[in-house]
C-alpha cells in the first residue's frame, strides 16, 4: 500500500505537472465491465451493458479520435473468477478502466488489482462503503450509492415512525456485514436498540430460521441486510408466514432491487420503502434519458445502469479534457470538473473516492396508485448529498491519514 505522501504527489502529477505525458496509450481507450450476468446480481449487469454502450455511442464512439472499446466479462458473484478476468483484461487486453464489479468481496479485490496496475476502478454495481473507508484507492471511484446511504435514508425513516428495536437477517459476506454495520451505527444513534441477528449465506434457499428467531425477538423492525435474490426471497417467505399482514413488525429491507415487483408483486410489497440514487420516473431528464434505455433493455433502467452512463460519460469528458488516459491524470480531472446530468444535480467526485449527489427514499405504491407502466414507486424523500454519504473525516481512508 503506497504511503499518503505518494498519493498525493500523484494527485499534484494529475493536476498538470504531469502534463508532458499527455498521450492515449495503444490509441484506444478499453474499458472492461466487470459484471454479474449469470447469478444473483445479474439484473445490474444486464443493463449495465446496455448503459455502457449507450454512453459510448452518445460520445460518438471516440476521444479525441480514439476509439473506445467495451470488453464485458460475467464473474458470477465468484471473486476466482473476477480476478482471472481483472489479470486477463489488464495483461492482454490494457483496459483502462474496471467498471461495474457488482459485488464487495469481488470490488475489493478488483480494487487491490486496479491500484497495483495503474487501472481506474469505477464501482456502480457494488454498495458497500469500505470501498472508500477502510479499502480506498487513489485510483478508485465510487459512483452510484453506499451501505451507509442506504442505511440512513431507510433506516432513518423507520426510526422517524417509532421502530426502536432491530433485529437482522443478514447475508453473510462483507457487503452483508458492512450493511448491518452502517445500519446500526444509525439506529444507536438515533437512540434505539439492535436486539439480534441472524446470518444466512448468499443464494440462500430457506429463510424460515432466521425469520423465526427474528419473530420470536419482539423487535419492532426486522432488516434484511441483504440484495438480490436474496432479499426477495427473505420478503416472500415473510409474506407467506404472515409477517406482513399482522403488522406487528416491520418489514425493512436495506436494498430493494427492481426485480422484488416482478418476484414478489405489488400486493406483497406495497408500502415498503427503500433508498436509492436513481428513479427514472423523477423528472424530465431522467424519463428522457430512461425512455432511450428502456426501447433497448424492454425494461426501466435501475440506478447501477443509469449511474454506468453517467460515470463513463464523466470520464470520457475528463480523457477528453486531458488528452490522456494516465489514470491519475484522468481521476483528477474528473473530481475538478462540474457533475451534472441526469443521474446527478450538483455532484462531486471526493478525495476519498466516493461521488457525492443526492439519494432517493422511495415507497412502493400501493396497486390502485400506479398509473403509467412500470411507475410502482413513490418519492417521499430527496435526501441532499451531503447528508445521504457518510463525511469524509469519518470514513478512515488510509491515503487521507496524516
Amino acid at each position: 500500500m503506497r504511503k499518503a505522501g505518494n498519493w498525493l504527489m500523484g494527485l499534484l502529477l494529475g493536476a498538470g505537472l504531469g502534463s508532458a505525458q499527455a498521450t492515449i496509450s495503444d490509441n484506444e481507450i478499453r474499458i472492461g465491465l466487470v459484471s454479474d450476468f449469470s447469478s444473483v446480481y445479474r439484473e445490474i449487469g444486464w443493463g449495465s451493458e446496455i448503459a455502457a454502450e449507450m454512453a459510448i455511442e452518445d460520445f460518438g464512439g471516440t476521444v479525441r479520435g480514439k476509439k473506445i472499446r467495451l470488453l464485458v466479462r460475467d464473474h458470477a458473484v465468484d471473486t476466482e473468477r473476477a480476478m482471472r478476468h481483472a489479470r486477463d483484461l489488464h495483461e492482454n487486453h490494457r483496459v483502462d478502466v474496471f467498471l461495474d464489479m457488482a459485488g464487495t468481496d469481488i470490488s475489493i479485490a478488483m480494487q487491490r488489482y486496479a491500484r497495483e496496475n495503474d487501472i481506474l476502478a469505477i464501482h456502480t454495481g457494488t454498495a458497500s462503503s469500505i470501498l472508500t473507508g477502510a479499502e480506498c484507492s487513489p485510483l478508485g471511484i465510487h459512483w452510484v450509492y453506499d451501505t451507509y446511504a442506504l442505511a440512513g435514508g431507510t433506516v432513518a425513516a423507520a426510526l422517524a415512525e417509532g421502530a426502536d428495536s432491530w433485529y437482522f437477517i443478514t447475508v453473510d459476506h462483507t457487503y452483508g456485514h458492512t450493511l448491518q454495520a452502517d445500519a446500526t451505527a444509525v439506529i444507536e444513534r438515533h437512540g434505539g436498540r439492535v436486539l439480534g441477528s441472524s446470518p444466512h449465506p448468499l443464494r440462500a434457499a430457506d429463510f424460515s430460521r432466521q425469520l423465526a428467531e427474528a419473530a420470536q425477538s419482539g423487535a419492532k423492525a426486522i432488516a434484511f441486510a441483504s440484495s438480490g435474490r436474496d432479499t426477495n426471497l427473505a420478503l416472500l417467505q415473510a409474506y407467506e408466514l404472515g409477517m406482513r399482514q399482522d403488522g406487528r413488525q416491520m418489514l425493512v429491507p436495506l436494498q430493494l432491487m427492481e426485480s422484488a415487483l416482478g418476484e414478489l408483486g405489488q400486493y406483497a410489497i406495497q408500502g415498503l420503502r427503500t433508498t436509492v440514487a436513481f428513479y427514472w420516473n423523477f423528472d424530465e431528464q431522467t424519463r428522457a434519458w430512461s425512455e432511450r434505455f428502456r426501447a433497448r433493455a424492454g425494461y426501466n433502467p435501475a440506478m447501477y445502469h443509469a449511474g454506468v452512463y453517467s460515470a463513463l460519460m464523466h470520464y470520457f469528458k475528463a480523457v477528453e479534457a486531458t488528452g490522456s488516459d494516465d489514470p491519475r491524470t484522468v481521476i483528477a480531472k474528473m473530481r475538478e470538473l462540474p457533475i451534472n446530468d441526469f443521474f446527478a444535480r450538483n455532484g462531486r467526485l471526493r478525495e476519498d473516492g466516493r461521488m457525492v449527489h443526492d439519494m432517493y427514499l422511495l415507497e412502493v405504491k400501493r396497486p390502485t396508485e400506479v398509473g403509467e407502466l412500470g411507475d410502482y414507486y413513490k418519492v417521499v424523500r430527496v435526501i441532499p448529498g451531503e447528508e445521504a454519504f457518510r463525511p469524509l473525516a469519518d470514513g478512515g481512508c488510509p491515503y487521507l491519514a496524516d
